[in-house]
């Protein structure tokens, strides 16, 4: 990776939360989405807990503290995930086309789920999740990785939020749900859109998604196999139709918007962070040390783990009402944690995943992906650099996932075609000796060379 010296920055973001004419901060808005710690430091004037605007019209709780945040995670008897009990929802003071309904309507899977039914849903996710052959599944990520840098690598430019994060974790969990290759490109599309549309175009999206997986229930009625839908439907848990359909929908929303943003945050750190750019290139800090680095620092999802009180609560001194979302800022707590004495790498006291029964179930899986993601990316193009300043980077609005909209880059664009056929014969990682040659070193000459003078002249003059 090149020296991202010319595009860091040194200067704390900006930015102030952007309150109505109550005590409530917006979740939402160019403000909240580029200095989104502003408004969790004026949320703890209020206490542990406090109230927000998710979206306009749509009221919530939004814990701060970590402490009153494990609280509601493991009081299962008192906060509950069922949607149903909404109460502004339930009676029509939530706008119908609001964007955040995709994400906390109810639906009949586990997310929505408590007690006993949950834990018969859960087990059935999680056992038919354990039947994946790991060796497997490592294999399918790295040909994904690679089909996809293939497409972008010859053009010496790409957006890694568009053509590499938001794309991978979609066809990795397209394909463990079974669908036959004939889908895929179908299949991408509806959740791609459910994904980034919102109001009327997303309830659309959302329906026609659901028709392909009733369908793929239907299909794999008629001819199980090796897959998570074959296995969900074999289990002793005997899932409907609409179980599965909801759990599939889970696994598979829940399996790209967060790891989108989880994989999209490693890479845009190692591209403007200093410490892990310059550690990356020496050999002296690995990929793991970067993902515990951004659970700690930008969680995937900033807020989430809604919860809805069965009676009115108070946590710390706060009220906290009956029928109200309450959400958990997984991002704000543990921001508060980090201020302690001690070590986060390695450290995996973040909430990040969530605590408590409806902790993250696939957590292991989510990481390795992200790993194996991030290391193919950067054995395959080392020599890459942001291709606008940091601070011009967007974040993604809204309150849920915290990652950037885009993350363009540019590359010497003939080294796809090397690092395709030196992988063969190198060991992946940092430093392999076939990786290109740094700019004032002596392979610097000839048709590369010239182009690499032309590639960090450009960063120079960007960068000044």
């Amino acid at each position: 990776m090149t020296d991202p010296s010319p595009y860091v920055s040194d200067r704390p973001a900006s930015g102030c939360p952007v309150v109505g004419n109550s005590a409530a901060a917006q979740l939402y808005g160019p403000d909240f989405a580029t200095d989104p710690r502003m408004t969790y430091h004026y949320l703890r004037r209020f206490g542990p807990v406090a109230p927000v605007e998710l979206a306009p019209g749509v009221e919530a709780m939004l814990v701060t503290d970590y402490d009153a945040a494990l609280q509601v995670l493991r009081s299962p008897k008192t906060f509950v995930k069922d949607a149903r009990r909404w109460q502004a929802l339930a009676e029509g003071r939530v706008p119908p086309d609001s964007p955040v309904l995709a994400m906390m309507e109810w639906k009949p899977s586990s997310l929505f789920a408590d007690g006993e039914r949950h834990r018969r849903l859960r087990t059935a996710v999680r056992e038919s999740i354990d039947r994946l052959d790991q060796h497997t599944l490592r294999k399918y990520v790295t040909r994904s990785a690679d089909k996809l840098i293939d497409g972008f690598g010859p053009a010496g430019q790409a957006d890694l939020m568009r053509d590499y994060s938001a794309l991978l974790p979609l066809r990795v969990c397209i394909a463990l749900a079974g669908f036959p290759s004939s889908y895929e490109d179908i299949v991408l599309a509806a959740t791609a859109g459910v994904m980034n549309a919102s109001g009327p175009e997303a309830a659309r999206l959302s329906e026609e998604f659901l028709g392909h997986l009733y369908d793929l229930v239907a299909h794999k009625r008629r001819q199980p196999g090796a897959d998570l839908t074959s296995w969900l439907m074999a289990h002793e848990a005997g899932l409907t139709d609409d179980e599965l359909v909801g759990e599939l929908y889970l696994l598979i929303g829940a399996g790209t918007q967060p790891e989108q943003a989880f994989i999209g945050n490693v890479l845009r750190l190692l591209l403007v962070d200093r410490r892990f750019a310059g550690d990356f290139y020496n050999g002296t800090m690995g990929v793991e040390e970067a993902l515990d680095e951004v659970l700690w620092v930008d969680p995937p999802m900033a807020n989430f783990s809604v919860h809805f009180a069965l009676h009115d609560v108070h946590l710390g001194g706060v009220l906290v009402p009956a029928g109200v979302p309450t959400l958990i800022s997984h991002a704000a707590v543990t921001e508060q944690l980090s201020m302690l004495p001690g070590q986060r790498i390695g450290n995996r006291a973040h909430l990040a995943w969530g605590a408590g029964p409806h902790a993250c179930p696939v957590q292991d899986e989510a990481r390795m992906i992200a790993a194996i993601a991030v290391e193919r990316l950067l054995d395959r193009i080392p020599d890459m650099a942001l291709a606008v300043h940091p601070d011009g980077l967007r974040w993604r609005q809204g309150p849920f996932a915290r990652c950037p909209e885009s993350l363009p880059v540019f590359f010497p664009p003939d080294f796809s075609a090397l690092a395709e056929d030196s992988a063969r014969t190198a060991p992946p990682g940092w430093g392999s000796a076939l990786a290109p040659a740094r700019p004032n070193e002596d392979s610097d000459q000839g048709s590369n060379g010239d182009w690499r003078r032309r590639f960090w002249a450009t960063i120079s003059r960007n960068g000044a």
